[in-house]
């Protein structure tokens, strides 16, 4: 049921770095985004895979992992993603891409949990720096990098009571806790 899929699809950020990610797993999660909408039907999005070990570790070091959880630097060797899936935004074929960005990334993160794996949308790149380490062309924007392994960590959804914090933390076991607005704060009667 997606009502599941959606509520299992959290934003992890440790994992069983051990687990391997295969090519053919990443191009299948990728041929998801392939499906899904496009503005105008442009398609300008391209992706960069990462698998092995020091491509992720190229890719690791260019990422801010959590900017609520000030005193964690990310995770730690041991509990880092398996491997990465890159989106770029091709400015030769068309410049509106950013929702697409967002749209490819559910789709893959949904695929993802099917899968049994999880992930990380993460948007606070050092661009600079990851386009060097990876050589890529100017002609590509570097939208997103999503991190893909098994997780290693619990992630719970709470309600939140009127005026509380949207800032997710940790309890002392470790647990993510995410609050969420009531849905009734969210549609206007109007």
């Amino acid at each position: 049921m997606i009502r599941d899929m959606i509520l299992k699809n959290r934003s992890y950020r440790r994992f069983y770095q051990n687990f391997s990610i295969d090519m053919k797993t990443l191009r299948g999660l990728v041929e998801l985004a392939r499906f899904s909408a496009s503005a105008g039907n442009f398609q300008p999005l391209k992706f960069i895979l990462s698998f092995r070990e020091d491509r992720n570790h190229t890719i690791f070091k260019r990422l801010s992992w959590a900017a609520y959880l000030k005193d964690w630097p990310g995770p730690r060797e041991g509990e880092r993603p398996s491997a990465y899936i890159v989106i770029l935004g091709d400015t030769k074929i068309f410049k509106g891409f950013k929702f697409d960005a967002g749209i490819a990334a559910q789709s893959i993160l949904l695929g993802a949990v099917e899968k049994g794996l999880g992930g990380c949308i993460l948007a606070s790149i050092d661009r600079d720096g990851l386009r060097r380490d990876l050589a890529i062309d100017t002609r590509y924007e570097i939208l997103l990098v999503i991190a893909l392994g098994r997780p290693k960590e619990k992630v719970v959804i709470e309600d939140m009571d009127h005026g509380q914090d949207i800032k997710y933390w940790r309890d002392e076991k470790g647990v993510h806790h995410v609050p969420k607005r009531p849905l009734d704060e969210l549609i206007l009667d109007i």
